[in-house]
Order: C-alpha cells, then sequence, then structure tokens
C-alpha cells in the first residue's frame, strides 16, 4: 500500500496529496466527452474548486451554510462539494430520483441556500418546487441553455449558471485565496461535512450529520483493513455519489490516496466503460454482480455441447481450486495445470469484459448473495463485501484480502466496537473490536450495535429520533439482525422485516428471498407473511429471459394490467420455485405467489434509492392482491 495521506478534515485530503504523493499535473479525474475520455489534473481541479470558494465567499456564504446538489456523478460534483468543503459549508446531496415533493422536503429540512442542478429534467422538478423553499436564494444549473427552462418563471430564487460561476471565480481567486486558506484552516473535526438524507423504508427522511472526524476516520480506517490500495489505482464510478457508500468507498479513499477516479456514462454503457478505462476497483451493489454472473452462466451454457460442458467444467475447476486456496493448502499439479486451462479457456475471457485489471470489487449498499460471492471467487476474481449505514460514515465491517468468508461482511475496522445485542432482553452477547478478532468466534444472533468513530452526530433538527436510536452508552442501534461467524460479521436480515407467522415462526425475508434469487427467471421477490399462517410472495421475472423464452415483444410489459395472468407464464416461474423451495424450512417455503409485470420502482415510491423494498408501501399499496393469494389454494412448493 502507497503511504496514507491522513487528514483530519475532507479538504486536507486533496490537499495533502498534491503536497506528498503526485505533482499537481498528475491525473486526478477522467469522464467521456462525447466520444473521448478526458483527464483532469489536480492543478486544474483545483483551480476550479478555489474559484468556486471564491465565488462562494464573495456571496456571503458562510461557515455551516448547507450547499445543495442534485446531479449526477461527474467532475462539476467534486468541483462544487471540495469549493463548500474547503470553507465549512454542509453538503447536502439529493438523489436525482427523488420526487418534486422529497426535494422540496430536504431543501426546506435543511435550509439549504443554494442548488447545483445537474441537467434539464432536474432543474424542471426543482423550478416547480423553488418557490415553496423559503432559504433557496440560489439554483445553479450545471449545463448550457438553461436560460429556456427558467426566464419565463417568476422565481425567488435566482438563476445562474455553473460555468459562470467559474469564470467570476477565477478572477476573484486572487483576492480571496487568503480567505479560502483561513477558511480551511478554521474548520473542526466536529464540523458536519455533509447532511445525507436517509432514504428510509418507511417514514419521512432523516438528515444524517456525518462530521469531517467520521468521515477522515472512516477512510484511514478502512484502509488498514485493505492494505491493497495504490495511488496508481484507477476507480471507475457508477454509484451515486449522493450515497454514503460511494462517497466514502470511490471518492474520499480516491482523495486520500491519491487514485484516480474515472466516471462512467451511466449504468447501462458501464460494462463499456469498463472495457474502455480497464479500473483496477470498482465499487459496486449485488445486483450489478447477480447480473454479471446470469449473463454469464447464460453466455456460457445456451449454446449446449462442447462449449457448454468446458464452460461448467471450468467452473467446477474453478471451486476445487479455490476451496483447496481457502484450507490453507496447495493446489496439486494435476490441479493446478487443471486451473490454467480453464484460466484461459473460460475465466480469462470474462476477465477481459471488465477491463482485465481488476484487482477486486467492493460490494455494499445490500446483502451479496453466497453462491455470487462464490462464483466469482471460482473465476479467481475477489469480492470484498462490506456493511454499514449513512449513519455510521458507512463502514462498520469489510472483508479482508487474504481472508474471505462467503456469506459475510468481514472483519470488524479499527477503532470501534461492535456488539450483538438481544432484541427482547437488552443483553449484549459479545462486543468485538478489530484487536480482539478470533478466527473461530461464533455468536448468538440479534440486534447490531456499534460504537465509535464512525457513527454519527446526530439526524438534523430531530433530537428525539437521535435519541431513539442512540442510547445513553453511545451504542447505536442499526436495526440490523446479525451474529458474528468465524470471526466475521454476518448478517441476517433487518430487524423491521422480521416476519412473524401466525404460530410464531421467526421468519427473515432476505434469505429466503436470496434464495429464490438464485433462479434466473426471477429479477425481485418481496415476500409477505406476517401474522398469516404461511409464505406468500410478488415476483417480478427477468423480462429479458422471459422474451427470450417465449418471444414476448415490449407492448406485453407494457399492458396496465399490474399482474401477469398467464397460466403458462405463472406456471414457468412457479417451476423454479418448487425446485429451490427444498432449501429451505418448510415454514418458509412460497404456498402462493403473484407474477408482477414491471418491477417494483423509486417513481412508484416502491424502493429506496438503494433498492431496498419499501414494505409498509407495498403492503398497502397491493393489499387486496395480497388478500386474494391467501384465498388461492395454488401452492409452490
Amino acid at each position: 500500500m502507497s503511504q496514507l495521506i491522513e487528514s483530519s478534515t475532507i479538504p486536507g485530503f486533496i490537499r495533502n496529496v498534491v503536497a506528498n504523493v503526485h505533482p499537481d499535473s498528475h491525473t486526478f479525474l477522467m469522464h467521456k466527452v462525447k466520444d473521448t475520455w478526458v483527464e483532469i489534473t489536480y492543478k486544474q481541479a483545483l483551480e476550479k474548486i478555489d474559484a468556486i470558494s471564491a465565488w462562494f465567499l464573495r456571496m456571503g456564504v458562510q461557515k455551516g451554510d448547507r450547499l445543495s446538489l442534485i446531479i449526477e456523478n461527474g467532475p462539476d460534483y467534486v468541483y462544487y462539494d471540495q469549493a463548500l468543503q474547503q470553507i465549512g459549508a454542509v453538503n447536502t446531496s439529493i438523489y436525482p430520483t427523488l420526487s418534486e415533493s422529497e426535494i422540496e422536503y430536504i431543501l426546506n429540512d435543511s435550509g439549504a441556500k443554494t442548488i447545483l442542478v445537474g441537467n434539464p429534467f432536474l432543474l424542471r422538478k426543482v423550478l416547480r418546487v423553488a418557490n415553496n423553499c423559503e432559504a433557496l436564494i440560489r439554483i445553479i444549473p450545471a449545463f448550457d441553455d438553461f436560460e429556456k427552462y427558467s426566464d419565463k418563471l417568476s422565481l425567488n430564487a435566482g438563476v445562474v449558471g455553473f460555468e459562470q460561476v467559474i469564470q467570476e471565480g477565477l478572477g476573484l481567486v486572487e483576492q480571496y485565496k487568503h480567505a479560502i486558506a483561513a477558511a480551511r484552516e478554521a474548520i473542526l473535526t466536529t464540523d458536519i461535512s455533509c447532511l445525507i438524507y436517509t432514504s428510509g423504508t418507511t417514514g419521512i427522511p432523516k438528515g444524517v450529520m456525518l462530521t469531517h472526524h467520521n468521515l477522515t476516520q472512516n477512510v484511514i480506517n478502512s484502509l488498514i483493513q485493505i492494505p491493497y490500495i495504490e495511488k496508481t489505482d484507477l476507480f471507475l464510478s457508477f454509484l451515486p455519489l449522493s450515497h454514503v457508500f460511494e462517497r466514502t468507498a470511490t471518492y474520499h479513499i480516491c482523495l486520500s490516496m491519491g487514485c484516480t477516479i474515472a466516471f462512467a456514462q451511466s449504468l447501462e454503457l458501464l460494462a463499456k466503460n469498463m472495457a474502455e478505462v480497464k479500473p483496477t476497483v470498482l465499487c459496486c451493489v449485488p445486483r450489478l454482480l447477480e447480473r454479471i454472473h446470469d449473463k454469464a452462466i447464460k453466455n456460457g451454457t445456451s449454446a449446449g455441447g462442447v462449449k457448454s460442458k468446458i464452460f461448467l467444467w471450468a467452473l467446477e475447476i474453478g471451486k476445487k481450486y479455490r476451496l483447496v486456496q481457502e484450507a490453507g493448502k496447495k493446489p496439486g499439479l494435476i490441479l493446478k495445470n487443471q486451473h490454467k486451462i480453464a484460466e484461459k479457456l473460460v475465466f480469462s475471457k470474462i476477465k477481459e469484459k471488465t477491463g482485465g485489471r481488476l484487482k477486486f470489487m467492493v460490494s455494499g449498499g445490500g446483502a451479496l448473495p453466497r453462491n455470487i460471492g462464490e462464483f466469482f471467487g471460482d473465476l479467481g476474481i475477489v469480492i470484498l463485501e462490506g456493511f454499514g449505514l449513512t449513519e455510521t460514515s458507512p463502514v462498520m465491517a469489510v472483508t479482508e484480502y487474504h481472508r474471505v468468508i462467503y456469506g459475510t461482511v468481514g472483519r470488524i475496522i479499527p477503532g470501534i466496537e461492535v456488539a450483538i445485542q438481544n432484541v427482547e432482553t437488552q443483553h449484549i452477547y459479545t462486543i468485538q473490536t478489530h484487536d480482539n478478532f478470533k478466527e473461530d468466534l461464533e455468536s448468538e444472533e440479534g440486534e447490531i450495535i456499534v460504537r465509535g468513530h464512525c457513527v454519527m452526530k446526530g439526524y438534523w433538527n430531530k433530537p428525539e429520533e437521535t435519541a431513539t436510536v442512540i442510547d445513553k452508552d453511545g451504542w447505536f442501534h442499526t436495526g440490523d439482525i446479525g451474529r458474528f461467524y468465524r470471526g466475521n460479521l454476518q448478517i441476517t436480515d433487518r430487524l423491521k422485516n422480521m416476519l412473524v407467522n401466525a404460530y410464531g415462526k421467526n421468519i427473515y425475508p432476505t434469505p429466503v428471498e436470496n434464495t429464490y434469487l438464485k433462479s434466473p427467471k426471477i429479477e425481485q421477490i418481496f415476500l409477505v407473511g406476517d401474522k398469516r399462517e404461511y409464505i406468500t410472495a410478488i415476483i417480478v421475472p427477468s423480462r429479458e429471459t422471459m422474451q427470450e423464452t417465449f418471444g414476448l415483444k415490449d407492448a406485453f410489459f407494457e399492458q396496465p394490467d399490474v399482474f401477469i395472468e398467464d397460466k403458462e407464464l405463472v406456471d414457468w416461474v412457479g417451476q423454479d420455485l418448487r425446485k429451490l423451495s427444498h432449501e429451505l424450512a418448510k415454514f418458509e417455503r412460497i404456498k402462493a405467489f403473484k407474477v408482477k409485470r414491471n418491477p417494483f420502482s423509486m417513481d412508484d415510491g416502491e424502493i429506496t434509492p438503494t433498492m431496498k423494498a419499501k414494505r409498509k408501501v407495498i403492503e398497502k399499496k397491493y393489499a387486496a392482491d395480497i388478500d386474494e393469494m391467501y384465498l388461492q389454494e395454488t401452492e409452490a412448493d
């Protein structure tokens, strides 16, 4: 690992890198303009960052002011964020996918004075609510021709283009350079760096206050846990920077180490971008890995014949090779030679599609199904799984590179305590730290609680809500259920997700859903069964697989009926449910199900930006359909 450049504040990271790691002519950011990847040096970035800071100071922005942004990932996000960070203002990011009412709520709750807006679609949303936001005095579109959207409107807030801000600021830097430096030096570790509004599966969003200490310590201690990131690494960024996972695991880690960040054009173009920039590290969510897995299996087996046999043989060899290594042994000569052949014929082809240089991928934002992790392990691609929440900055645990235990989220990072607490009695079964780690530790199951440098300052303007999650002893209650397994933290489910059937059996939906998601026919699944006699589900099929199997046109998925009633299609889904049900206890098996025509979506308010189902919303929205399943006698097992 390169020398870790420690800093007590976020703006200190980039200054330290330029002073101690790279010359300012070194590439910092990359983004694609038309058909060309454009490289941006530290010098070019810092010039714009200082220009924006100077402009903010000229406009009267003060330490602690909340400055908002709703913009896709790209250099403009970095310029704006670093500019406000170094003068002590607070980044208040808004997910681009949020509704107008949610945008209005966050702007009003935070009291944001300024908002940077990324594209015309987002600007139209902001303009429709701007006059309802009393504190908002400035809207900054980050694209050309924005006037045609705002000129004819009567707005309380002024509108000025981001390019104009930068150009005017360049002329102010000399005048304000000492004020910028003084503001940067005046930042305290306890000062708020950002407000991140939790989407929440229930209730209204809450602004999580994360301090400079929270964020910098989370970076420093995560890197101690994973000492394999170098200043020469290139991260490809596609997860939203408005989410704490990407902000810490890609953006802040790159800021601290001097790594280069390349911004993907979109999720749809991610595969193409990976082949172009050849990243060495990629932070992702489990769903992306599931899609890569499904596509690889399909491509490897669909042709049948010899090609399919070679593919399946290679996977079996990869599994044997992985298991031998995990047992701490050296593969024998025959297995070594077989593995070399498998690598050449199969594994290398899959790796080439990622650019061929990946050292590892970091999976976060949700539980990674064990079989998916094992699949990548069989290919020789290391997946490091991490765990945390917005309220924990976010990393609490992450897999060690040399010790991957599939189905767990790794070892506790340095500097914090993580405990497992009995949900009913509040008895703490065990308290674990990085230093007291034992490879053979196994604990009881309970709620995961944490205290230490990663725990948030609290919820913005919500002291009562803060007091309900951070107890008198400083423990933050995550609401996640888990245990320690082989020394690593293992997540079972969310406390609020737990279903208790009519017979008193506790059922955690996530592991059950992950079992059924092994089917390539299933895209999403939502379990129902609280206080009911048996489990039912709403299932979203894989559109691509269903279209290929039945020759369906796009118009089929545009029909107004929410659920698919065609018996042949329903039975097709049911075939895999019956097969996979045998991996579960009888009380966990799906007895009846409905097939939803289209996925649960953020636009319909059914899932959060991090793809978690909003249980209360879905159960209320489809209450009649759910009740109908309990009147049916159709069984999946």
